[in-house]
């Protein structure tokens, strides 16, 4: 896309932005800062209003003056934010709540915990009748071996790492027809 040549270069935008930002920063540094209202602190202190008639609308401004005491101030504040309007909660204080309490479960929600105990006792069936499967043909594979296959295999003594021989492991009969006499 073609500039046209009343415009300037995408450069010398940034650049006029930041001088001017720049201009304005030491401008801004060089002016005084606004004069605030100097109290006196040889005047007395500012005639206050009862803290019983205080309401929202109230200047609070002379409650903040250095002869104010303290506690006059506290108790100003305190009527000042004792208002509704700032006891609205604002839903992001997710971490007040006491979760120590529970709450009775809607029975909506007891109705779909019941019918996921139902799902899990089907599984838990499923899953023993699959084990009782498993054992009949386990045993049923047992029934059809041959006995050489069913007797348990001998251990010996053997150097350590060293590989048991076949011949060791299973014990020759002598009704089997593979052994020689």
């Amino acid at each position: 896309m073609s500039r046209k040549p009343d415009e300037p270069a995408a450069s010398d935008e940034k650049e006029a932005f930041v001088s001017r930002w720049s201009r304005l920063k030491t401008e801004a540094r060089q002016e005084p800062p606004p004069a605030r209202p100097e109290t006196d602190p040889k005047a007395p202190a500012p005639e206050l209003p009862p803290i019983d008639k205080l309401t929202i609308d109230s200047d609070y401004r002379d409650f903040f003056h250095p002869k104010v005491g303290e506690d006059v101030r506290r108790a100003a504040l305190k009527k000042l934010f004792s208002d509704p309007r700032f006891n609205v909660m604002d839903g992001l204080d997710v971490y007040i709540d006491d979760y120590s309490k529970s709450e009775p479960i809607p029975p909506e929600m007891l109705a779909g915990l019941k019918q996921a105990q139902n799902i899990l006792a089907w599984a838990k069936e499923d899953e023993e009748q699959r084990a009782r499967e498993q054992r009949a043909r386990d045993e049923q594979a047992l029934k059809d071996a041959s006995p050489r296959t069913i007797e348990p295999a001998v251990e010996h003594a053997t150097a350590p790492g060293a590989a048991p021989e076949v011949a060791d492991a299973v014990p020759a009969t002598p009704a089997d027809p593979a052994v020689k006499s």
